[in-house]
């Protein structure tokens, strides 16, 4: 009987002293897409397109990512958001599943600003966010796009054009819409 109160104790205190690794957080570098599919046909960019500006996108885990990295290969929708803004939620889910629905023909880059790490990590769960998500601390990201408040989306064509962006935000329908008639051919 001994052995056994002493063999679950041990066994207790074995799973009290495993110190699990918490898994990374949604929205880093693991989110970034896989190649080009081949194949992918895209409308030419519009001749007098401005350059997007190109920014070095802080991601949730840490790693810093080059945007300019990401236009070189595809089109990039960048969707300005935070966890607090209602409008932001209430588009979301239907935003991430047509990111899905892109998958590695058009990248997605979430840009959060004013939030707590706590905070956006249950939003990017509660909206199952597969995309990659910078942190914009300071702001500068969103200023370089005239970003004031969420939600704002910016279209940006492969080699950096800045097609388009909304003020407001766009909810799914219509951005799929945009992405057909200024990106995919």
């Amino acid at each position: 009987m001994k052995r056994l109160a002493w063999l679950v104790a041990l066994l207790l205190l074995a799973g009290c002293a495993a110190d699990p690794k918490p898994p990374p957080p949604i929205g880093g570098k693991d989110a970034l897409p896989g190649p080009v599919p081949s194949g992918l046909s895209l409308r030419p960019t519009p001749s007098g397109a401005v350059a997007a500006p190109a920014v070095l996108l802080p991601l949730t885990d840490g790693s810093v990512l080059n945007v300019a990295d990401l236009w070189a290969q595809r089109p990039v929708v960048l969707v300005f958001f935070s966890s607090w803004c209602t409008q932001c939620a209430a588009r979301q889910d239907a935003l991430s599943e047509l990111a899905r629905g892109y998958a590695d023909r058009v990248l997605f880059v979430g840009v959060a600003a004013e939030d707590k790490d706590t905070d956006l990590q249950d939003y990017l769960r509660a909206h199952r966010v597969d995309y990659p998500v910078a942190v914009d601390r300071t702001r500068a990201v969103w200023e370089s796009y005239a970003v004031r408040e969420p939600p704002a989306i910016a279209l940006v064509a492969p080699g950096g054009a800045l097609l388009r962006g909304f003020t407001g935000g766009l909810d799914a329908p219509a951005l799929d819409a945009r992405l057909r008639e200024l990106i995919l051919a």
